[in-house]
């Protein structure tokens, strides 16, 4: 893998601790490397230090991103510049949860379900707060039909590209690299759990089960293909299918980035800027929404590919 250049100085050694604080350099985006993983790391340092944990820094990250949203409210553009600053910080500490639980060892799946939906919340409020704003501005109650269909939109978006992230590091780093997990085992788990004994528990895993259940439901040919490799392989997948995986999957990277926070935000200030919130419902759902369609299925041809080639037992001589 090609080693990850930062701006700024930074010893060897410390440059080393950074590079595993992340995920992978496949799944990183320019914009997280240069600017949010290395504030990141160095809050996830400071906590660290204190005894902070992720799950603590991921809740602070909320009451920081629906900040921003409640300050995208007003006309005044100097508050608008605030719930920027408040945004961008939001998403440090987003990007130093995950930093932090990677360097302690700290990791859990209410952690993973908790900084997923965070961003969820960020944009609940901006949603909120812009359509609160468009009304104030003279718009009518029919701002809030784009401004749901675009808040909904994002949630798929948002679904679909962390999913697609998880399950190119699933296939590269194996199953202790990926936070992957599947409905059938998930709902197994809730079985076992009683609603008045575990309700807090239960109630948080169901919706996370059903969120999973969703992403699951958006990509057939992929959970095809994720079948064929642990009957197969047991979670043991032989280097040549990784290697073939690796290169084929890795440009439909980009587009789980696009789809996400830095792509969004860039084009929510400048609607900001130039005093024209509405327009970022209709980006949203005009442009980011065909994107999310051919990463869709662009998804779906590679994992189509894979399952020709695991039927003909492409990758079985090499298994090691």
């Amino acid at each position: 893998m090609k080693k990850i250049k930062m701006i700024g100085i930074m010893s060897k050694s410390e440059h080393t601790l950074f590079e595993q604080s992340l995920k992978s350099n496949d799944t990183e985006e320019r914009i997280d490397i240069w600017f949010y993983r290395p504030i990141g790391y160095r809050i996830a340092k400071f906590c660290a230090r204190v005894g902070v944990t992720p799950n603590a820094v991921t809740i602070t990250s909320i009451f920081f991103g629906v900040g921003a949203g409640i300050l995208f409210y007003y006309g005044d553009l100097w508050i608008n510049i605030i719930g920027m600053l408040l945004l961008v910080f939001a998403n440090s500490l987003d990007s130093a949860d995950g930093q932090l639980a990677r360097m302690t060892d700290n990791k859990s799946r209410f952690g993973r379900i908790l900084d997923g939906f965070a961003g969820d919340f960020w944009f609940a409020a901006i949603h909120i707060a812009l359509c609160l704003r468009c009304m104030n501005e003279g718009w009518s109650a029919w701002i809030w039909v784009p401004g749901v269909l675009a808040g909904v939109s994002h949630v798929f978006q948002s679904a679909m590209a962390d999913y697609y992230r998880n399950v190119h590091l699933y296939f590269i780093k194996g199953k202790a690299g990926s936070e992957l997990d599947n409905s059938k085992e998930l709902q197994a788990e809730l079985d076992k759990m009683s609603w008045k004994k575990d309700f807090f528990q239960k109630f948080v895993l169901n919706g996370y089960k059903n969120y999973t259940t969703m992403q699951e439901n958006f990509s057939p040919k992929l959970q095809q293909l994720l079948q064929m490799v642990k009957r197969k392989y047991a979670d043991q997948m032989p280097a040549s299918f990784v290697n073939a995986f690796r290169i084929r999957n890795r440009p439909l990277m980009k587009y789980t980035n696009i789809v996400q926070f830095n792509t969004r935000v860039l084009f929510l200030f400048l609607w900001i800027f130039i005093d024209q919130v509405w327009l970022y419902f209709f980006f949203d759902m005009f442009i980011l929404n065909p994107i999310l369609i051919y990463m869709c299925k662009r998804q779906e041809q590679v994992s189509a590919h894979f399952i020709d080639q695991l039927a003909t037992n492409q990758y079985d001589e090499k298994h090691i």
